[in-house]
C-alpha cells in the first residue's frame, strides 16, 4: 500500500510494527517506567556517550528500530535507548484521545529514571516529531542534537491543511469505527479525536534554536497528492532554514519508511551529529 494523505494517518496505518524486534537485537534489556498509573516500556542497549535514543512513528513500536539498533552500536559505541508509547509493544494502554504533552511526559520521565539528560541524540520518525519539539523545548540542555526522519513539523500544520486532512479522512475514520479493534486502529481513534487541537497548538510551537538539527525528509514523502507533497518539502525546507544549526537532507529512493528504505541515510545523519558534537 502507497502512502497517502496526512503523515499522521501515514505513520498509523501503512508502518505496521515488525514484530519481536528488541529482544532479537540480543543485546537491550527492558525497563517498565512508571509513570502517572501507567507503565512504558524502555529498552537500553549499553554503551557510552552520547546516548542515542530513538521514536518510532504512529501506530509502531520499538521493534521498528530492530534493524538500526545493532548497526548503531556497532559503528558508534553510544548507549542506545528505544522504548513504546503507550498502547504498543510491552506498554500500558492509556485510554481516550492522544495527548502529546503525556506523550512527552512518559519519555521525559524515563529518560531521566535512565539517567539520559545529557548528550542525548535524538531520533524522531513520523508523528513523534512533535514529541521531539515538545521534549526539546522543556530539555534543551539535554539533547546535543536532533535527528527528524520525514517526521512532522510545525511549519506543515496550517489551518488550510487541518481542514483538508480532517474532511480528507472522514470516511477512514468512520470505517475504522466500524471495524474490529486493533492496537494500530485504537491508536488511529485515539489521534484523530484530539487531531485538530493538537496540530493547531503544534503550529504553534518551535524548536529551540540552541538544539541542531538534521531534518531529513524522504524522496517520495507520505503523500500521493502532488499538492500535499509539494507542501511536505516546502515544510520541512522552511523549517531547515530558520537556524544556521539545521541542515536539509533529502533520502533519495525512500518512501515514508526511511528506516528500513534508506538506514544509511539515517546512520550518517547521527554519525555526522556525533561527530560535530566532538
Amino acid at each position: 500500500m502507497q502512502a497517502a494523505g496526512s503523515l499522521w494517518l501515514a505513520g498509523l496505518l501503512l508502518l505496521m510494527p515488525v514484530t519481536g524486534a528488541m529482544a532479537e537485537a540480543g543485546a537491550a534489556a527492558t525497563q517498565m517506567i512508571a509513570r502517572d498509573g501507567h507503565r512504558t516500556a524502555f529498552h537500553v542497549t549499553p554503551g557510552h556517550l552520547p546516548v542515542i535514543v530513538l521514536d518510532a512513528g504512529g501506530g509502531l513500536d520499538s521493534s521498528y528500530w530492530s534493524a538500526l539498533v545493532p548497526e548503531l552500536a556497532k559503528q558508534t559505541g553510544s548507549k542506545i535507548i528505544t522504548y513504546d508509547r503507550a498502547g504498543f509493544g510491552a506498554s500500558d494502554e492509556v485510554k481516550g484521545p492522544w495527548d502529546v504533552k503525556s506523550a512527552t511526559a512518559d519519555l521525559a520521565n524515563g529518560l531521566k529514571v535512565l539517567g539520559a539528560t545529557h548528550d542525548v541524540i535524538l531520533v524522531a520518525h513520523s508523528i513523534a516529531g512533535e514529541i521531539a519539539t515538545y521534549l526539546a523545548r522543556q530539555h534543551p540542555d539535554w539533547i546535543a542534537g536532533a535527528v527528524l526522519v520525514d517526521a512532522n513539523v510545525p511549519e506543515f500544520f496550517t489551518d488550510d491543511r487541518i481542514d483538508r486532512m480532517n474532511k480528507m479522512y472522514a470516511p477512514i475514520i468512520a470505517a475504522t469505527k466500524a471495524a474490529p479493534p486493533t492496537n494500530a486502529s485504537r491508536q488511529l481513534l485515539a489521534v484523530s479525536a484530539s487531531f485538530t487541537e493538537t496540530a493547531r497548538a503544534f503550529h504553534k510551537a518551535s524548536w529551540p534554536v540552541s538544539v541542531p538539527v538534521t531534518v531529513i525528509v524522504s524522496e517520495t514523502t507520505p503523500f500521493e497528492a502532488p499538492r500535499d507533497a509539494q507542501a511536505w518539502r516546502d515544510a520541512h525546507r522552511q523549517f531547515a532554514t530558520r537556524a544556521a544549526n539545521r541542515q536539509l537532507v533529502i533520502a533519495d529512493k525512500s518512501s515514508h519508511d526511511v528506516a528500513h528504505d534508506r538506514p544509511d541515510v539515517i546512520a550518517k545523519a547521527i554519525a555526522d551529529m556525533i561527530a560535530a558534537k566532538r
